[in-house]
């Protein structure tokens, strides 16, 4: 039998430095700025405003090399970029809090003198989101790390935005509870950078996505004022406010604080495997299954290359399900579940599968050892949300646009989350190419995808972010409402300095 224990699995302390951000194994330490490749007219903060803000108690970092170190991200763009010696964003200075007053001290003096601000913490991401593209302040939340009130009968978190993922999560385990979100980047990434982002964890389609949890959050705008968002899961007092900052990748404000819902920890856990002959057929599985009403912890399925590198199955389409909670629950969904199976899939070893998938589930699409190993390899991974209707036909165009660019070495999905509506494809993307082609390979390779994407009117992201990769395609991907993105940016933001170049503004 599968223990509760065992999902939480392979997120352990040796994979990452605990509580801090990580250098990709990529990291070029040698490397120096030639052309400043991804930043701007970068913004250099005068010697008078670090004096101001170093009088804040923060720390301030300003040397080239640690700026370099500091900013960097897992954005594979960014890999080329300093693989090919051109460092992302070599100009800026870190300015690293330690309590929220500071955070309102450093947005007044950015305010004050019009310098740029991007927030920064884990830099987990993979879209260059958190990267400084006008240089300036970049402002590192990671020493605002505690957790300040647990509301163990309503089952509420208060905890600052700079908690990286498996800190607070152990901590609330020690008091019998979890938030259920499971990032990949679980160990590298912190709370406010999953709000920020609106992040999703493997174990969504139980827990929601970081979106489904928050309660609450407090924020900082562009000019110091403090805002407190939200303090019940529910209410009917106008639009909600809350929405406006989860997602906005620090373009409208610093996120700080927030109040997330947790759950008790589970204490029963079942999985089990079935292969399906195509992969639209186990997308009709996953449809059924959330239709009829089961809600399994992890619903994912993997096409045949990707069933083939995972488990070692390239002649079937291998669909996990796995689910814990209670165990009247979890059996009872994971019944329905395995009705859907059997009508049209064959049922594989659960428990083989299953531990696979813990020691291989981080594997596909990773860029970092393919790096090192051929300066002329890329790879990256593409997430997306369409209707179920639509998710065959997308994938199969997904797949056939990608293999069409020059250098494409594979193209592969899974689907990761699923919802009554809709599900999530994750494309995994890899090339080979010449070193100095890497850059307009990686942009070929995703307007060639995202063509397909928007041709369905499906959705760019389900929970990466868009940043600075996906910021071409937002004007068309949002239609008229990016003028209203646009407006309510200037409204929050006139002068342009919160994460200036990010979400396509």
């Amino acid at each position: 039998m599968i223990s509760a224990e065992a999902i939480r699995r392979g997120y352990n302390h040796g994979r990452y430095t605990v509580g801090g951000p990580t250098t990709p194994g990529w990291a070029v330490p040698d490397s120096t700025a030639g052309e400043h490749s991804l930043q701007t007219d970068p913004v250099v903060v005068p010697d008078e405003v670090l004096d101001e803000l170093r009088a804040t108690g923060a720390t301030v970092a300003t040397t080239e090399r640690e700026l370099i170190d500091g900013t960097r991200d897992w954005w594979a763009r960014s890999m080329i970029a300093e693989t090919s010696g051109n460092p992302a964003t070599p100009v800026g200075a870190i300015v690293r809090v330690e309590t929220e007053q500071q955070v309102v001290e450093v947005l007044r003096i950015a305010s004050s003198t019009g310098i740029p601000v991007t927030a920064s913490a884990g830099r987990s991401n993979v879209t260059g989101a958190a990267l400084p593209l006008r240089g300036g302040i970049v402002l590192d939340l990671c020493a605002l790390n505690e957790i300040t009130d647990l509301d163990r009968t309503s089952q509420i978190v208060e905890v600052q935005a700079g908690m990286f993922g498996d800190v607070f999560e152990e901590q609330l385990q020690q008091q019998g509870f979890t938030t259920g979100h499971w990032p990949s980047s679980f160990g590298l990434s912190t709370v406010g950078g999953w709000v920020a982002c609106r992040g999703a964890g493997q174990l969504s389609t139980r827990y929601g996505k970081i979106e489904d949890m928050v309660v609450g959050l407090d924020v900082v705008l562009p000019d110091g004022t403090e805002l407190s968002l939200g303090h019940s899961a529910r209410a009917a007092v106008g639009p909600d406010l809350r929405a406006l900052f989860i997602g906005s990748e620090g373009t409208l404000g610093v996120i700080t604080r927030v109040r997330l819902q947790v759950h008790r920890l589970p204490s029963y856990a079942r999985a089990f495997a079935y292969g399906f002959a195509s992969f639209a057929d186990g997308l009709e599985a996953c449809r059924e299954i959330m239709q009829r009403g089961a809600t399994p912890a992890a619903l994912r399925l993997y096409d045949e290359l990707e069933s083939g590198l995972q488990f070692d199955l390239p002649d079937t389409n291998v669909l996990l399900v796995a689910d814990e909670g209670p165990q009247p629950l979890v059996d009872a969904g994971l019944q329905i579940a395995e009705e859907v199976c059997a009508e049209t899939g064959t049922r594989l070893d659960g428990d083989a599968i299953f531990e696979r998938w813990l020691e291989t589930r981080m594997v596909t699409g990773k860029s970092a050892e393919g790096f090192k190993a051929d300066p002329g390899f890329v790879s990256d991974t593409l997430e997306m949300t369409g209707r179920w209707r639509d998710l065959p036909a997308i994938y199969d165009e997904v797949i056939e646009a990608l293999t069409s660019v020059p250098g494409t070495l594979a193209g592969s999905a899974h689907q990761s989350h699923a919802y009554v509506t809709d599900g999530c494809l994750y494309f995994s993307l890899r090339g080979k190419v010449e070193p100095e082609r890497r850059a307009d390979w990686y942009r070929a390779a995703w307007d060639a995808a995202n063509e397909v994407v928007l041709r369905h009117g499906a959705t760019l992201s389900h929970h990466h972010g868009v940043g600075l990769l996906r910021a071409p395609y937002m004007r068309e991907s949002l239609g008229e409402s990016f003028a209203l993105l646009e407006t309510i940016k200037r409204v929050v933001d006139l002068d342009n300095l919160l994460n200036p170049g990010k979400l396509g503004l």
